[in-house]
């Protein structure tokens, strides 16, 4: 069985090299971008990102066809890729030996909420929580577990309030099928 200690060393090493880059005064931001587009008959989401493409989609219950993962289940799933990506990242900063992690993430969607009796229920994914399992012989893991939960992104995001701004164009019905 195959384990992590020869990705940690790559890890490690582009690491450094990152943080260089950055020291440098060379680096700027990186633009992010993300597109969806609601498929025809059956409402499939469609997500690019760079070269990729992954489907979202609703369970039966909600008019869907169980195709892809929905939007919070996506967000679920990007939380617990961070964390694993973060517990890489900073074992490998840390030169701590890692064979294995595993991150679970579970979250709760009341379908209720906004429903009579329900007003103050919240409408977004809520009651977070995560389970890290790292096989590891380290038995010093306080530092690397403070500096996941200082530099995760998306964990860091979903625990501060962040700006969304949006716009919306309308497109005449008679000019989207040009």
């Amino acid at each position: 069985m195959s384990n992590l200690t020869e990705y940690l060393a790559q890890k490690r090493d582009a690491l450094l090299r990152r943080k260089a880059h950055a020291r440098s005064g060379e680096a700027s931001p990186l633009k992010l971008q993300a597109q969806a587009h609601a498929e025809g008959r059956s409402g499939v989401r469609r997500i690019r990102i760079r070269d990729f493409q992954v489907i979202s989609d609703s369970p039966p219950d909600f008019a869907g066809y169980d195709l892809g993962p929905s939007s919070p289940e996506l967000l679920l799933g990007a939380l617990s890729s961070c964390l694993t990506h973060t517990y890489l990242i900073q074992a490998a900063d840390q030169q701590i030996a890692l064979e294995d992690v595993w991150v679970e993430v579970h979250g709760q969607l009341d379908p209720r909420a906004g429903t009579p009796g329900h007003e103050t229920t919240p409408i977004y994914p809520h009651d977070l929580s995560y389970t890290v399992r790292l096989t590891t012989d380290a038995t010093e893991l306080d530092a690397l577990n403070a500096a996941v939960e200082r530099f995760c992104p998306i964990l860091n995001l979903l625990r501060q309030s962040v700006e969304v701004r949006g716009t919306v164009e309308r497109v005449p019905a008679n000019r989207a099928a040009a």
